[in-house]
């Protein structure tokens, strides 16, 4: 079962949400996520889809409207190496299409990550 410790040890993120405004939780999480050095992307006001993130997808982080967020996960046709749900970003039908594509995924918050699992040097 995939816990916040394990997502807290990869190295790229794509965060889905308003990435663009300091008051946005996507935002706070994104550049967090940038100052203790992982790769992230934002998704949704900077890159449109996930399948424009470079490379890997190794986290996707819904920090997102659900209804949003369900849109973007049914179009992306990238391999997802899990999913974080932030509070309020989650649905019975997110998590159903996560389970039947066989995605790891949790309810949880990288802020808090980042403050109980710190990126080792």
């Amino acid at each position: 079962m995939l816990d916040l410790r394990d997502v807290m040890k990869k190295d790229r993120f794509a965060v889905v949400g308003n990435t663009l405004a300091p008051e946005k939780y996507a935002y706070k999480i994104k550049e967090e996520l940038l100052a203790a050095g992982y790769t992230v992307h934002g998704v949704g006001y900077e890159l449109e889809t996930l399948d424009q993130v470079p490379g890997e997808l190794e986290v996707v982080d819904l920090c997102i409207r659900p209804e949003r967020g369900l849109a973007l996960l049914h179009a992306c046709r990238k391999p997802i190496g899990c999913v974080v749900i932030q509070p309020g970003a989650g649905s019975d039908e997110i998590r159903e299409l996560l389970t039947r594509r066989g995605i790891p995924f949790l309810d949880g918050c990288l802020l808090v990550g980042l403050r109980l699992y710190p990126r080792e040097a």
